[in-house]
């Protein structure tokens, strides 16, 4: 069973299907081979890094980009369950502005593509959630951004049951004083 590759809305951001063996035992599955990952996405880039985090419930982590190193994500989740999205700040691309998101988690297995020149987040939906996620370039601690997770030009539709309505999600310092999308850098 080959891997499985599903567009979204966003061209170029792909949900990653692996081929899973399941039987009595448990499961076995490839969580990442370049050739086969090359052959049904068409990206043929090196993964300089792995990132790992775990979260609890209401946590929003993001919207995150570098500009100068941009950063493809590959990201998949060992534990629980996430709404991850992606933010198109491609000015040339017809949906520039635009996102998409999808429910990531360790009983569907799938993994989200996110390319480089879109901004990434998530929101943890289960009770906690542990996060793998490779990168193409290296982290850059002067070259972080942020967009703001409620901007209303951006429209996101978070899952409302994963925030609490009194105090709106569990954010970091800098993605809670995030700036709007209008007001952030993009990419050419």
């Amino acid at each position: 069973m080959p891997l499985r590759v599903t567009p979204t809305d966003l061209p170029g951001v792909v949900i990653v299907e692996p081929a899973v063996f399941d039987d009595p035992r448990g499961y076995f599955f490839e969580s990442f081979n370049a050739r086969e990952f090359a052959e049904a996405t068409g990206v043929d880039r090196p993964f300089v890094q792995d990132n790992q985090s775990r979260s609890a419930r209401g946590v929003l982590r993001g919207l995150h980009f570098q500009v100068r190193r941009p950063q493809g994500k590959l990201v998949r989740v060992l534990r629980g369950e996430i709404f991850d999205v992606a933010v198109d700040l491609r000015r040339s691309s017809p949906t520039f502005g635009g996102w998409t998101g999808v429910r990531l988690s360790d009983a569907n297995r799938r993994q989200l593509w996110v390319p480089e020149g879109f901004a990434h987040g998530f929101l943890v939906v289960s009770e906690h959630a542990e996060l793998l996620y490779k990168t193409t370039d290296y982290w850059d601690r002067s070259d972080e951004h942020a967009i703001g997770w409620s901007d209303p030009e951006l429209g996101i539709a978070w899952p409302a049951e994963a925030i609490d309505p009194a105090t709106g999600p569990v954010l970091s310092p800098r993605d809670a004083t995030a700036p709007g999308f209008a007001t952030s850098p993009t990419y050419d």
